[in-house]
């Protein structure tokens, strides 16, 4: 029996960290690409997760059917940050960039507030309750789809990377510039399609979480800071890594939470953060530096 809580614990955890995988994938492909930290991480996702919970209020919209809305208008919102804001300080030292884009999030959670007010609120679906039952075990329906969403979202990027020319562009500009440059590739515009990419995969993440949990302007530092542990822990710039690393998160929190207690879930997070520094620093999947 006790082999059965727990692997229904580490399901419900490792569906979780689905989500939070894709969300981390957006930071991931940001970094790995035009070299500058995303600090309105969280702020992106929380802006997700309202337009799918007014969609939902006004249109009785489920927030899966919603995550393409999000998506799109989160990817014209990081394309316009990057084209207008973001590459005016790409040649600067990464204190000036943290600055800037850390203003961009003060000013997000702000309106957040203006406009939404400072209260949770969340968007119950009709299934919310409802599980399957395989077995002994037992797995929430929204937990199911909101990881299968996720996973579906991590395979079309990993797809576009993969076999469109315009893909293969924005790698090649991630691996070598002056390269790219030299080629004729607009750089300048695949960065600003890079940004809203990684915009985009955050915004159907904000989307896909609104499942799962209440949004409050607040909620975005710690979703910026859970990023930051899961692409650490998977390797900075790896995708791979970032969705291995959003997997072993959420089963770690869900395993902490239930043998010890929910508040030391993060602990237990940025517990296995300080492990895999410790044993290999670059990440799991990440690449050494070449010296």
């Amino acid at each position: 029996m006790a082999i059965e809580i727990y692997a229904n614990v580490l399901i419900a955890g490792v569906l979780t960290g689905l989500v939070y995988g894709l969300s981390a994938l957006g930071l991931s492909v940001i970094f790995g690409v035009i070299r500058i930290v995303n600090f309105a991480h969280g702020e992106m996702m929380v802006m997700g997760m309202f337009l799918a919970l007014e969609l939902f209020r006004w249109f009785g919209l489920d927030p899966l059917w919603s995550m393409p809305i999000a998506a799109a208008a989160l990817f014209a919102f990081g394309y316009a940050l990057q084209a207008l804001l973001v590459h005016r300080v790409a040649h600067l030292p990464e204190h000036l960039q943290f600055l800037l884009l850390a203003g961009v999030a003060t000013v997000m959670v702000s309106a957040g507030q203006m406009v939404f007010g400072p209260d949770a609120r969340g968007a119950q679906v009709g299934y919310a309750l409802d599980s399957y039952a395989i077995g002994p075990i037992v797995v929430d329906k929204v937990r199911l789809f909101a990881g299968a969403a996720a996973l579906g979202v991590a395979a079309l990027l990993f797809g576009f990377f993969r076999y469109t020319l315009l893909g293969k562009a924005i790698r090649a500009c991630a691996d070598n510039h002056q390269g790219a440059l030299v080629v004729g590739l607009n750089v300048a515009r695949l960065y600003a399609l890079t940004f809203g990419i990684g915009a985009a995969c955050i915004g159907a993440a904000g989307a896909i979480i609104l499942l799962l949990v209440d949004v409050h302007p607040y909620l975005a530092p710690g979703y910026t800071l859970l990023a930051f542990v899961i692409v650490i822990v998977g390797g900075l710039g790896s995708m791979p890594g970032a969705l291995l690393g959003g997997v072993l998160i959420g089963a770690s929190e869900a395993l902490a939470g239930f043998l010890l207690v929910p508040s030391l879930k993060s602990a237990f997070s940025f517990g296995v953060l300080i492990l895999v520094l410790l044993l290999r620093p670059q990440g799991l999947l990440g690449r050494v530096a070449a010296p």
